[in-house]
């Protein structure tokens, strides 16, 4: 076990750190330390890893390495805090929400640099993603009084029947590092307006949002040991809150095969699971579709977060009669962007989060080539080892390798079809059932698309779909359960009945 330590003073910005934190209004919202039971928790000295800017290389911070001893002491103060903060009165676990809700906000600049400079998106993407994250807060501080809304009327004589939703107990939660805020407060917010406490590791690419998040929920009067986040090295930690029959419910935003491990590993102790895993979106458009409108929906579908989104339309199936004006003009939008680091404004395109995320889109559009695909786009230098191009690939067959995985990164493929039943086919044979995109001017074939499609959720003739309000989630293998809306919240609790004689 390492040593620990613990403190409440915030820890400086040291000197030789990114120059961009300097920028920092708030300092202390810069935090190299897990925060467990209240307290910053550091390990020896020694027991750190880096955070660094995938856009320069640069060094932005050396965070705490702790491991499964300390995400046990994590569940011990979330199990001790569970009682108190299950019994307040849902009005005032609001309180503490909405005050948590306008401190963000508040911060709202900070939170976005630092988002960039360890996740590297472009700025405005950055400030868009804490308002999205601030929305889940301020949504369930308002859902947290209406957590019993349900009733049953007895069939039985002489009897009273009712029925409540009782705080599940300890949550734990595991986010990515592509939206590293607002999957945090989308599954945090639901969590502690239902009355559990919350374990939480964020991904080790992007501790920083998620520890100056801790910063805020302190301020907004948490109690000790309601929200605990846990630095280190994803699998030991995620082990022992998969492992340790106090944590009643694991909530997951990831790959499909980590899902798979999480599943199996909470087995033994019958956790309730919330997952949110692969995506590989199909964008159809039909020959009806306003060709302009297409073209821009297609660019926010796909190059939104760099391509590292799991709502990213992967796979473009456009209608054989528009097929060559829909290449060309989507062509013409993608040379246009501009690459760069996240930190300028005009940059619309950062970098990738790591190496393997590059090799893996070079691989995917090797592979498609020697299938037969075209390259659109020219290929051109990048600013930097972890950026990519963004590069379109058109007549991509659909055995190759990018009509069949993910593609977290800048490129599209392209492939034309004939049918409607056609296309529908081909966009649900794969494992995954999050999002697909539909472009048409038909009402009905929309209908038909919206029932016919195999996925979660179907965005037509428009890309922004999600939102506090809306119950995110997908079929098949791309997940378990719901995010955000009230069935958000239902995923953190119990439903209890209760039969009273009343003769």
């Amino acid at each position: 076990m390492n040593a620990i330590t613990h403190t409440t003073a915030p820890v400086p910005v040291k000197a030789d750190t990114h120059p961009a934190l300097s920028r920092l209004r708030d300092p202390r919202l810069f935090r190299e330390m897990a925060y467990i039971d209240g307290r910053w928790t550091a390990a020896d000295a020694d027991a750190r890893f880096e955070v660094n800017d995938p856009a320069t290389g640069l060094n932005v911070a050396r965070v705490s390495r702790l491991g499964a001893d300390e995400a046990g002491q994590a569940v011990d103060a979330a199990a001790r805090a569970l009682p108190a903060w299950k019994a307040l009165l849902p009005q005032e676990r609001a309180a503490r929400l909405s005050a948590w809700y306008d401190l963000i906000l508040a911060a709202r600049e900070d939170l976005a640099l630092i988002m960039t400079l360890e996740q590297g998106k472009p700025l405005s993407e950055s400030l868009g993603e804490i308002d999205y994250a601030a929305s889940f807060v301020g949504w369930y501080a308002e859902e947290a009084k209406r957590v019993n809304v349900e009733s049953v009327t007895s069939h039985l004589p002489g009897a009273e029947m009712l029925m409540r939703r009782e705080a599940l107990g300890v949550a734990a939660l595991l986010t990515p590092w592509n939206f590293p805020s607002a999957m945090l407060t989308r599954k945090a917010a639901a969590a502690l307006a239902a009355g559990c406490t919350v374990v939480a590791h964020s991904s080790s690419y992007t501790p920083l949002s998620a520890l100056a998040l801790a910063e805020l929920a302190e301020r907004a009067g948490l109690p000790r040991g309601v929200f605990n986040i846990v630095t280190g090295d994803a699998e030991p930690i995620a082990n022992r809150f998969c492992d340790d029959g106090r944590v009643r419910v694991v909530s997951f935003t990831g790959s499909t095969e980590i899902g798979r491990k999480i599943a199996a590993r909470c087995a033994s102790t019958m956790k309730r699971l919330v997952m949110e895993l692969g995506g590989h979106a199909p964008l159809i458009v039909f020959e009806d579709a306003d060709l302009n409108k297409a073209v821009g929906i297609a660019m926010a579908a796909k190059f939104a977060t760099s391509g590292q989104d799991c709502l990213a339309a992967n796979r473009i199936y456009v209608q054989r009669p528009i097929y060559p004006a829909f290449c060309e003009a989507f062509a013409a939008r993608i040379a246009a962007l501009k690459v760069g680091p996240g930190l300028e404004e005009s940059t619309e395109i950062g970098p990738l989060m790591h190496a393997n995320a590059v090799s893996k889109a070079k691989a995917q559009i090797a592979d498609a080539l020697t299938l037969g695909a075209r390259r659109v786009t020219e290929e051109s230098e990048t600013p930097g080892p972890l950026f990519m191009m963004p590069t379109l690939l058109a007549d991509v067959p659909d055995d190759a390798l990018i009509m069949r995985e993910e593609t977290f990164a800048p490129v599209a493929a392209v492939t034309p079809f004939d049918r409607e039943d056609e296309v529908v086919a081909r966009a649900n044979a794969t494992e995954y059932g999050l999002v697909a995109y539909v472009v048409t001017e038909n009402g009905a074939r929309a209908l038909r698309l919206g029932r016919a499609l195999e996925y979660g959720m179907v965005a037509v003739n428009r890309v922004k779909i999600t939102g506090a309000p809306i119950p995110f989630g997908g079929m098949k293998q791309s997940g378990l359960g719901r995010e955000g809306s009230r069935h958000g919240l239902e995923a953190f609790t119990d439903l209890k009945y209760l039969c009273l004689d009343i003769h």
